[in-house]
């Protein structure tokens, strides 16, 4: 085995996960931001619960996804670490941009900014790391990678509570978070290197990118990977969806400030999550766990057991028990990252990784950004003239969405009945490693 295709693997190729770990840490920051922010800005611009969703989740997603397919294509080709760097920039840019809005169209404008620029991060960041670890590794590496979830949620909420309850100022937690993304774009450009394309692949190495069209035809087809994706997008669904309106709900049913809750919840993202994240790293690095039909099962399994707490988080009327079952439900949200997107980009060739993971995250972000703020928005604003309060009705909108967790589970588990005849497709002859 030659020098390029051994597993043996090098400090900088760490460096590199680590790197990309705080570029996801800002952009999850960012998005975070606005959850946080969310009843604020309602109360300012007068907004139902629908139309809030339509401001800060949809203007998001419907650009994100626009930009997201070209820029994917050109990462299965073209430099990727320019493109985070570039990315970074305007995405950071556009946030802290946000903060210097007064009124709804200048929001919504800045927002698709936003959407346009985080568009070019986790597609180009995935395909780096893949091509940085051989297929047995890339579930770690990617676990590692995902440590900017927890990390990204608690600067979005605990950080960014405290700074709107310093300045009694919405707008200063955008331009304090959205600052520092615009310089360590340089930091991008100046200390990772791009890795060559398919470097640990049986195949061997191509520069010949794969069109859209030959992408989705092949995800199609390849039903492992599409099912990992539905289970994807749906755990979008139920997590991301219900971590969207937590913050709203909380300062709703139990009277929080938007400090307080933030605080409250920012605590519980940080270190559930990171604790959750870690232990997940760990488990992947063990040598059963090479077998990726394992750790499909091991997703499922949480998935289904954790929605259960999910569901008892808005059914009971009791705060600590809210706060207990969050501490049990926050590490099953963000676990699933890091392992799935491996599994995913596994059954992908090299040619198609940039794509395949945008295409990935299309369906992610119509879920967690166009269907759960807008249709749970909807749900609340419907009952509430019946129930005689936002609060009940936004609680009944998430009972709703919290039981989708075991749609996702079914996913996990179907996506294992094609590992072997996928694999070989790809050819990967042999059992799954």
């Amino acid at each position: 085995m030659n020098s390029e295709t051994t597993p043996t693997l090098s400090p900088a190729r760490w460096y590199v996960v680590t790197i990309l770990a705080l570029v996801y840490a800002l952009n999850i920051a960012d998005r975070y931001i606005v959850s946080t922010v969310l009843e604020p800005i309602r109360k300012e611009f007068a907004l139902s619960d629908t139309g809030v969703g339509w401001l800060t989740g949809v203007s998001l997603a419907f650009f994100y996804i626009i930009a997201g397919l070209p820029i994917a294509r050109y990462a299965d080709r073209g430099n990727r670490r320019n493109i985070v760097a570039v990315a970074l920039v305007t995405w950071s840019g556009m946030t802290a941009l946000l903060g210097l809005t007064h009124n709804f169209w200048q929001f919504l404008l800045a927002r698709i900014g936003v959407g346009i620029g985080e568009a070019g991060c986790t597609p180009p960041s995935t395909s780096i790391i893949a091509d940085n670890f051989p297929r047995g590794r890339r579930a770690f590496a990617l676990t590692l990678w995902a440590l900017g979830l927890p990390l990204g949620a608690w600067l979005g909420s605990s950080v960014a509570g405290a700074i709107v309850d310093h300045f009694h100022s919405w707008r200063a937690a955008f331009i304090a978070l959205g600052v520092p993304g615009v310089l360590f774009g340089a930091v991008i450009l100046f200390t990772v290197r791009e890795p060559v394309r398919g470097r640990f692949e049986l195949r061997g190495r191509t520069d010949d990118a794969a069109t859209f069209v030959e992408t989705c035809r092949f995800l199609w087809t390849q039903r492992s990977a599409w099912h990992i994706n539905a289970a994807g997008a749906v755990i979008c669904l139920w997590g991301w969806g219900m971590l969207f309106w937590m913050q709203t709900y909380f300062e709703r049913a139990y009277g929080l400030s938007t400090s307080e809750a933030g605080a409250r919840l920012g605590t519980i993202y940080f270190w559930a999550g990171t604790l959750a994240t870690i232990a997940t790293g760990a488990l992947l690095a063990l040598p059963q766990m090479q077998d990726v039909k394992r750790i499909a099962w091991f997703l499922a399994a949480i998935v289904i057991v954790s929605t259960i707490p999910s569901f008892l988080i808005f059914w009971t009327h009791s705060l600590s028990v809210a706060t207990a079952m969050l501490w049990i439900v926050i590490p099953c949200v963000y676990l699933y990252m890091g392992p799935t997107m491996a599994l995913l980009l596994n059954f992908l060739p090299p040619t198609m990784r940039a794509q395949g993971m945008a295409i990935s995250l299309l369906a992610a972000n119509v879920c967690n950004l166009i269907v759960a703020p807008t249709v749970v928005g909807w749900i609340s604003d419907t009952l509430a003239p019946r129930l005689g309060s936002n609060a009940e009705s936004l609680r009944y909108a998430l009972l709703a969405l919290s039981l989708t967790g075991f749609w996702a589970g079914y996913h996990y588990l179907t996506s294992v009945r094609t590992f072997d005849s996928d694999d070989v497709r790809l050819g990967h002859p042999g059992k799954l490693a």
